[in-house]
């Protein structure tokens, strides 16, 4: 099969599995695949497949034997084995100085109202930047609605968090220092706190040329430090390079189950494992007031109750799950889907029953465990600017 070949298949393959209501929400990446098919076919010519590209590549595309090399841009970052390079905004250049600044920023707890609390603390290494709770605390004690989404990988994610209502990194990272029950604060009064620190205004000059700077310049050095935060190398990546001693015979059973029985991989595909698309598995749909999800933002009927699908890289490591942490391990999360979720009015039609053997799903929470991968630990710092 050639590269516009496998294009096609995968361009084909999304439009068959999107309800007809709800391809609007998948027409961008349709789009961008028939670009991409028709740029592979000038491959064949003698033409260099575009940056762009290789973004959506499949994995198995960056691992053959014959694959053209990846080269890293000067001066980024190296990405572990299983991703590729991160396609850094144009408004938003990659600098080492601009990740130092973001990482202090997403530690520092001055920028809530009352000091308690940081983009860490319902997103911390400790717990592969989740929280580890079933829905997040904010100051005061308050608790959220949903559960902390992971940080690792946000690199390859589109829209952000569980309904998408941020288009960008650099939106999401604002949106909770001025959401009253998370950071409590306004956007004018941390830029006044930071003004007031003259190491900040040193690193903000630093790194954007003014100590004149707002909140939007904040913003763009947090979700630059969030981009570096990456898992890959796991022992799946390994096997998929050829090491076939990666994975353990009982994963290999679990991965072949993943992908043929079970076919998780309609909604977690790719090196990221996620569509970035938005599902209703049911979850919460049982209670007398249930969280509507997607639809809060689009207002489209399709979306209601559907939630975004998160990807599966360390999910070993951020549980509780789902958007309400409602399932506490990964062993619950199986056996929900082997049910196939709960009945209610807009039910994703891929919901339903897998019949799976105990056998069967050991093997597959097994082969979940082998996404579990390194690149994304990091150290809070010792001391932030005064």
């Amino acid at each position: 099969m050639n590269l516009r070949d496998a294009f096609s298949g995968v361009r084909n393959r999304l439009v068959r599995r999107t309800p007809a209501a709800s391809r609007s929400t998948r027409r961008p990446r349709i789009e961008f695949l028939a670009r991409a098919t028709a740029a592979c076919t000038a491959v064949s010519r003698g033409l260099a497949i575009l940056p762009a590209i290789l973004f959506l590549s499949v994995t198995a595309a960056q691992t053959k034997k014959d694959a053209p090399p990846v080269k890293q841009p000067a001066g980024d970052i190296r990405v572990p084995l299983g991703l590729l390079p991160i396609q850094w905004p144009a408004d938003n250049p990659y600098s080492p100085e601009k990740v130092e600044l973001g990482k202090l920023l997403y530690f520092d707890r001055r920028l809530s109202a009352d000091g308690t609390v940081s983009c860490a603390s319902c997103h911390h290494p400790r717990f592969a930047f989740t929280d580890g709770q079933p829905v997040s605390t904010g100051i005061k004690g308050q608790k959220g609605g949903r559960s902390a989404p992971t940080v690792i990988n946000r690199a390859y994610s589109l829209a952000q968090f569980w309904d998408g209502r941020a288009a960008t990194l650099e939106a999401q990272a604002i949106g909770p220092m001025a959401n009253p029950i998370e950071m409590g604060n306004t956007h004018e009064a941390i830029v006044a706190k930071l003004r007031s620190i003259p190491g900040y205004r040193a690193r903000f000059k630093q790194v954007f040329g003014s100590e004149d700077f707002t909140i939007d310049h904040a913003a763009k050095a947090i979700a630059t430090f969030e981009r570096t935060v990456l898992s890959g190398n796991a022992p799946y990546d390994r096997y998929k390079a050829g090491d076939k001693r990666a994975l353990t015979p009982e994963q290999v059973r679990g991965m072949d189950i993943y992908f043929n029985k079970a076919k998780c991989d309609q909604c977690h595909e790719g090196i990221n494992f996620t569509t970035n698309s938005y599902h209703n598995l049911g979850v919460g749909t049982d209670k007398p007031d249930p969280d509507v999800g997607r639809y809060a933002v689009s207002k489209n009927p399709a979306d209601w109750g559907a939630f975004k699908t998160p990807t599966l890289r360390e999910i070993a490591r951020t549980g509780p799950y789902m958007h309400d942490g409602s399932l506490k391990t990964l062993e619950e999360v199986v056996d929900y889907y082997d049910k196939g979720g709960i009945p209610n009015k807009n039910l994703d039609e891929k919901m339903k029953p897998l019949k799976l053997t105990a056998e069967e799903k050991k093997a597959l929470v097994a082969f979940l465990n082998a996404l579990s991968g390194e690149g994304w630990r990091e150290e809070e710092p010792k001391s932030f600017p005064e």
